[in-house]
């Protein structure tokens, strides 16, 4: 297999890793799950470097040198992702600190938006079949909704 093949399924597997533990409730997979994310964003900015010399003057013909746009985009998107790890880390080890563990819980205020969510969509299907239903009955062929 050609090493760009393997960079891009190590990427696939770095994002679906990295996001699969972001949807997790623990700020600990969270924390893992965003170190992933990050390093995979960082493999795949690496494989848009065309490969080549240093972009040292005088060390390298300027045709044949490496772009150093990706390397440069690498350090500041290492930079970000610590910043974010040390944050979150200080978020997880607050609440292990006060609560016992660093799970997030659903507070009164989600349940009550959820519940009202889960009600108006029931209200809006049962509006939408009524009304195809009447259009039907007047002989219209459109759906609801649609033009």
């Amino acid at each position: 297999m050609k090493p760009s093949l393997i960079m891009l399924v190590a990427v696939g597997v770095l994002f679906a890793a990295g996001v699969t533990l972001l949807l997790e409730r623990t700020l600990t997979r969270v924390l893992l799950g965003l170190v992933l994310v990050g390093n995979g964003a960082n493999l795949l900015i690496l494989l848009t470097a065309a490969p080549g010399g240093p972009p040292i003057v005088g060390t390298t013909e300027p045709g044949e040198m490496t772009d150093p746009l990706p390397q440069a985009m690498i350090l500041t998107a290492i930079v970000i992702t610590l910043g974010m790890t040390a944050f979150l880390l200080a978020l997880a080890y607050r609440s292990w600190r006060l609560v016992g563990h660093d799970e997030v819980q659903d507070d009164i205020e989600d349940r009550r938006i959820m519940a009202m969510a889960e009600r108006d969509e029931g209200s809006d299907a049962a509006d939408a079949d009524t009304d195809a239903d009447t259009d039907a009955a007047d002989g219209d062929v459109t759906r609801a909704g649609s033009s």
